[in-house]
Parts: structure tokens; sequence; C-alpha cells
């Protein structure tokens, strides 16, 4: 059984995002246990320096690896693109390699700390457009949830 880990900087507000994430968690939880794990995000100054956002992203970066636990997937722009199926055997060779927990890292709208990159077993992208982090969230997790419906020859993906 699965043990997966949604590392994500910032806290959803709209309704209808928290409505879908909802669902897909529910859906889940018959192929393991998906926690959701919400970081507060660095409060910065209405005018940032890039000195300013570095140092956001070092804290916030410092604050992920404390949750990580795992097989490490950083979601960010530089990434690896792969299809849904691409994705389903990405997940189902991480448990034939022996690891059950996987941590997936959402990181703040200024993007993801070096350090959790480094640190990162992979990283994905979603696409070469950017996504609210917000809507990257329901996005992963129905990715996720499309992933294990693959793998066990589910009718969701067609």
């Amino acid at each position: 059984m699965f043990n997966i880990k949604i590392i994500t900087v910032g806290k959803l507000k709209e309704q209808y995002l928290k409505d879908a994430c909802c669902e897909y968690l529910k859906r889940l939880k018959r192929f393991g246990n998906v926690q959701v794990i919400e970081l507060d995000e660095y409060r910065l100054s209405d005018n940032p320096s890039d000195k300013e956002i570095e140092k956001a992203l070092e804290i916030e970066g410092n604050n992920i690896l404390k949750q990580a636990k795992g097989y490490l997937i950083a979601m960010c722009i530089e990434g690896k693109q792969l299809s849904s199926t691409k994705f389903a055997e990405k997940i189902s060779r991480i448990s034939v390699d022996g690891q059950n927990n996987i941590s997936f890292i959402i990181g703040s709208s200024f993007g993801i700390a070096e350090n959790v990159k480094k640190s990162a077993d992979f990283m994905l992208s979603m696409s070469e457009m950017t996504f609210p982090h917000q809507l990257a969230r329901v996005m992963l997790l129905e990715q996720i949830y499309r992933a294990f419906q693959i793998n066990s020859n589910g009718k969701y993906h067609k």
C-alpha cells in the first residue's frame, strides 16, 4: 500500500478547488494513504528584492524537506514532462523498486528552493505552461488518481 504526501506551500482559498481536492482524496483512499500537508508561505514585502525571495525559498525549502519522506518528486517547470501512461509507469516502477512512500512537492508562487530540487529523486513538469500552485494541486491529485486507475486496469483512463 502506498503512502503519498503532497507537500505544498500555501493554502487553498477557493471552495471549488477545495471540493475538487476532497473528491480526488476520497477516490484515492482505496489505493493507499494520501496526505496533503500545507506549509505556510513566507511573508514577503510588497516589493521584494531577489535576496528576500531567495531567503523565502530557503526557509520554505527547509520546511518542505522536514516533511518529505521516501521518493521525492519536485513539481517544477524544468522537470520532465510525462504522459499519464508514463506517469503511471513511473509510480509502478517506484513501487517495484521497493519504495512505497512518495512525497510530491508543490512550491510557492516563487517556485521551489534549489536544495529541494537537488534532494529530489525526480523533477516532474506538468506543462511548459505556468499554472497557479492551487490549481496544480488539483491537477496532480487527478493525475495520481489516473495513474492508480491505469495501473489497476480501471475504466477511468481512456
